[in-house]
C-alpha cells in the first residue's frame, strides 16, 4: 500500500502541518490502495514562499539553462514511465494498455514539446521605436484533475519550467499517486529547490488557499466548471491571472452523405475512451433525422462490442474513478430513461459479471432532444446521446446550443461544407473527418469551457507577462 504523507517543498520531503489523512481507493477493487496527507493553509503558505524565493533566481535563468533542465526532466520521466503507468492504473482504473500507451505518453509529449518550442521561442522583439519583452509571470498554482492526471500536470509544468516560472502543484486527491512520482522525477532531475513544490489536499483545504494566496501570480485549474467558478472567486481579490480548462458537452456532427455506419462506430469508440472521462469527449452525436435508425443499429453494435473489465485484462474499458462518479452517472442514465430517450445499449447497473468495482455499462441513447439532461449536463462517463437534425442549419444550432465550447467533431464528404460548418461552431478545437490530436495546436475552450490555451507555443503566452520598454535602443548605445 502506498503511503504518501509528506509534501515536496523547497527541494525536500517535509511533514505536513496537520495529521489529517485520506485513503485513496482503487476503483477496480474498491479497496484502499494507499493514503495521502491533506494539506492546509499553512502548508500552502510554506510552499508559495519557497516558490517566491526560488523565482528570484530561476526567473532570470537563460534559455540554455532551461533547455538543459528540461532535458534532465525528460530523461528522469522516461526512467519512471513503468512506475507512472502502474500508479495511474491503481489510482483511477485506467486499463494497463491505456495507462502505458496514452496516459503516461501524453505527459512525456508535453515535456518534449515544451523543450522544442523553447529552442526558438521569441521572448523579445522590437515594435515601433520600443522593445517588447516577455517575462515569466512568477509563482503559479496548479490544480489538476484525476481523469488524465499526467497530461494535465505536464501541460502546465512543462511550459512553466520553460518560461522560468516557479510553481506549486496540487494534484487531485482522488488520483494523487502519479503526482507524487512526478515530484520524485523533478527532484531526481535536479530542478532547483523551490521551483517545483507539491502539496496534497482537497479543494477546500488546499485549492482554495492556493487560489487566494497573494503570493501566487497565476492559478491554472483544470476540472469542472462548478469548481472553476470557485477558483475564480477565490482569486478575484488579488487580481491574479486565472487560467481554466473546464467542462464540455462536445457535439459530433455527422453530415449527410457519409458512411453513417463507419462514422457512428468511430464516434462511439471515441466517446468510450477512458470510460468517457474526458472533457473533450464527443458526447452528443448529431445525425440526419432520416438516418436515425441506421445510427441506432451501428451504435448498438459498437457499444455492445466495447469490452469492460479489470484494468489488468485485455478489456477496452475499466471502471470510472470513484463511487461518487459511478452514482452520478447512474442517476443521469436513469434521467435519460425517465425523460423518454430511446435506450439503445447499456443502461443502469454494472456490466454482467462485474460485481465489485465502479464499472459502468457502455450506454447509448437515441432520439435525444437537446433539452434533456443527458444532452445538457456533462456526464463524464461512457454515455452517448444521439440527436437527430433536420438540415445543416439545424445541426449548427443544436451543436452551439450548450453553455460549453471545448471541442466539436465534424464529418462530411464535401470540403466546402466542412469549412462552412466549421466556421460557425463555437468551440476551441474542431476535429474534421476523424483527425487526431495535434499537441502543437492550442487546447482550450469557449464559453463555460474556460479561458486561456494550453499545449505547444500557445501555452507559453499564458505563463508570460508583457513589458514594453521605451527608449531601449538609445539606452543600449
Amino acid at each position: 500500500m502506498r503511503d504518501y504523507v509528506q509534501f515536496y517543498i523547497d527541494g525536500a520531503w517535509v511533514s505536513p502541518a496537520s495529521d489529517r489523512r485520506l485513503d485513496v481507493i482503487n476503483p477496480a477493487t474498491e479497496a484502499v490502495a494507499g493514503r495521502i496527507a491533506l494539506g492546509n493553509e499553512t502548508d500552502v503558505d510554506r510552499a508559495v514562499k519557497a516558490a517566491q524565493r526560488a523565482f528570484e533566481s530561476f526567473g532570470q535563468t537563460s534559455r540554455e539553462d532551461r533547455l538543459k533542465l528540461l532535458d534532465a526532466v525528460i530523461a528522469e520521466y522516461k526512467k519512471r514511465m513503468p512506475d507512472l503507468a502502474a500508479a495511474i492504473t491503481e489510482e483511477m482504473g485506467a486499463p494497463a494498455w491505456l495507462a502505458e500507451q496514452m496516459q503516461v505518453s501524453l505527459g512525456l509529449i508535453h515535456l518534449e514539446n515544451a523543450r522544442k518550442v523553447l529552442e526558438t521561442f521569441e521572448f523579445d522583439h522590437s515594435i515601433g521605436s520600443s522593445h517588447v519583452v516577455k517575462e515569466p509571470v512568477g509563482v503559479c498554482a496548479f490544480i489538476t484533475p484525476w481523469n488524465w492526471p499526467l497530461n494535465q500536470i505536464s501541460c502546465k509544468v512543462a511550459p512553466a519550467l520553460a518560461t522560468g516560472c516557479a510553481m506549486v502543484l496540487k494534484p487531485s486527491e482522488v488520483a494523487p499517486f502519479s503526482g507524487q512520482i512526478y515530484a520524485e522525477v523533478m527532484h531526481a532531475a535536479g530542478v532547483p529547490a523551490g521551483v517545483f513544490n507539491l502539496v496534497h489536499g482537497d479543494g477546500p483545504g488546499v485549492g482554495a488557499a492556493l487560489s487566494a494566496h497573494p503570493g501566487v501570480d497565476m492559478v491554472s485549474f483544470t476540472g469542472s466548471t462548478r469548481a472553476g467558478i470557485e477558483v475564480a472567486r477565490a482569486a478575484a481579490p488579488t487580481i491574479k491571472r486565472v487560467h481554466q480548462e473546464l467542462g464540455g458537452k462536445s457535439p459530433n456532427i455527422l453530415l449527410d452523405g457519409i458512411d453513417i455506419g463507419a462514422a457512428v462506430t468511430a464516434g462511439v469508440e471515441n466517446m468510450m475512451l477512458n470510460a468517457g472521462q474526458s472533457c473533450n469527449a464527443p458526447t452528443r452525436m448529431l445525425v440526419p433525422a432520416k438516418r436515425m435508425d441506421e445510427a441506432k443499429s451501428a451504435a448498438r453494435a459498437a457499444a455492445e462490442a466495447y469490452s469492460v473489465g479489470a484494468p489488468d485484462s485485455n478489456a477496452r474499458m475499466g471502471p470510472v474513478v470513484s463511487q461518487v462518479q459511478w452514482t452520478k452517472i447512474q442517476d443521469l442514465i436513469q434521467a435519460g430513461i425517465d425523460e423518454g430517450a430511446t435506450l439503445v445499449a447499456g443502461g443502469t447497473g454494472r456490466p454482467e459479471g462485474l460485481e465489485k468495482g465502479y464499472y459502468v455499462r457502455p450506454t447509448v441513447f437515441a432520439d435525444v432532444t437537446n433539452d434533456m439532461r443527458i444532452a445538457r449536463e456533462e456526464i463524464f462517463g461512457p454515455v452517448l446521446a444521439i440527436l437527430g437534425y433536420a438540415d445543416e442549419e439545424d445541426a449548427i444550432s443544436i451543436a452551439n446550443d450548450t453553455p460549453y465550447g471545448l471541442a466539436a467533431y465534424l464529418s462530411g464528404p464535401e470540403p466546402a461544407q466542412l469549412r462552412r460548418v466549421m466556421q460557425r461552431l463555437r468551440a476551441g478545437q474542431v476535429f474534421l473527418n476523424g483527425a487526431g490530436l495535434d499537441f502543437a495546436a492550442p487546447f482550450g475552450g469557449y464559453k463555460q469551457s474556460g479561458n486561456g490555451r494550453e499545449w505547444g507555443a500557445y501555452a507559453f503566452h499564458d505563463f508570460l507577462e508583457t513589458k514594453a520598454v521605451m527608449g531601449f535602443e538609445a539606452a543600449a548605445e
